[in-house]
């Protein structure tokens, strides 16, 4: 049995921002308290949109502050409010799009969540443009995710399908050593929880957990499937350039896949160094 231990613990206030490291956080049933508890609507084509279809809303940043609305950056340095007053028209101009951004609504607000217009009416080719692919690489099994095809993430929630999106640092050193000049970071990918399986000789380790159970400390989390990449991953974002190669190994390597998603079934307090047992 491998050792396990959590290597970094992360959230993203605003749904395809890049977010921020914790030293602590409280699982509960909606994963880390404050992680994309934000989003941005499309206000020409409809529709709550991420990274996606507006890949320049990952070039800016996200920090929660206590007691008040994330501040968010974007690439020019300047920054505003979640909550201002002027974020809709500020965000607009940064993206050089119509925009507005979006605390989470109740769940039974379901035009909210409701998956805006296409931008093609073929449904295979819509889900070749989401999903990165090039003819010839199968598109995602997408079982798991059925309530999401109607609607842009799970209603109540910004999450694309399950509440925590969890990696093993093997993994993207995996890709990294069999593609060394692709930028296999960890910004790219943007797990909550990096795990290190110390001793796995998996070049996947994470893919063996589907179907079980993570303890750490009082926190118990389900891994309830992989979690299938999408174009986002080719991106630029940060320092990072735009790489369409990388979705090309991942396709190749990992059948497009990277990292696990996983529900919490039980509460608890976890921090970064902490041991981890599969169950």
């Amino acid at each position: 049995m491998p050792s396990l231990h959590l290597r970094e613990l992360l959230r993203y206030p605003v749904k395809s921002m890049l977010g921020e490291s914790l030293s602590e956080a409280a699982l509960g049933d909606k994963g880390i308290p404050g992680d994309r508890i934000w989003a941005t609507r499309d206000e020409q084509r409809g529709g709550i949109r991420g990274g996606k279809k507006l890949p320049q809303l990952m070039m800016f940043s996200a920090a929660t502050r206590v007691g008040s609305a994330p501040m968010i950056t974007a690439p020019d340095g300047d920054s505003c409010a979640a909550n201002s007053d002027d974020v809709h028209d500020w965000l607009s101009e940064k993206l050089g799009h119509p925009v507005t951004l979006w605390p989470l609504l109740p769940a039974d607000n379901l035009e909210h969540y409701r998956r805006g217009a296409p931008d093609d009416e073929d449904f295979e080719q819509e889900l070749m443009a989401v999903f990165g692919r090039i003819p010839g690489e199968p598109i995602p099994d997408l079982t798991l995710f059925a309530e999401v095809l109607e609607f842009e993430s799970p209603p109540g929630t910004y999450f694309d399908a399950f509440p925590l999106l969890i990696m093993t640092y093997q993994s993207m050193a995996s890709l990294a050593k069999l593609h060394p000049d692709a930028q296999f970071d960890l910004r790219r990918f943007r797990p909550n929880l990096l795990i290190d399986a110390v001793d796995d000789s998996s070049v996947f380790p994470e893919q063996a957990w589907v179907g079980k159970q993570l303890k750490i400390g009082e926190a118990v989390v389900e891994i309830v499937g992989p979690c299938p990449r999408c174009s986002m991953t080719t991106q630029a974002t940060a320092d990072l350039p735009r790489d369409t190669a990388i979705m090309r190994h991942l396709v190749k390597e990992a059948e497009g896949n990277l990292g696990v998603y996983a529900r919490v079934v039980k509460a608890g307090t976890v921090k970064p160094g902490q041991t981890l047992e599969l169950i």
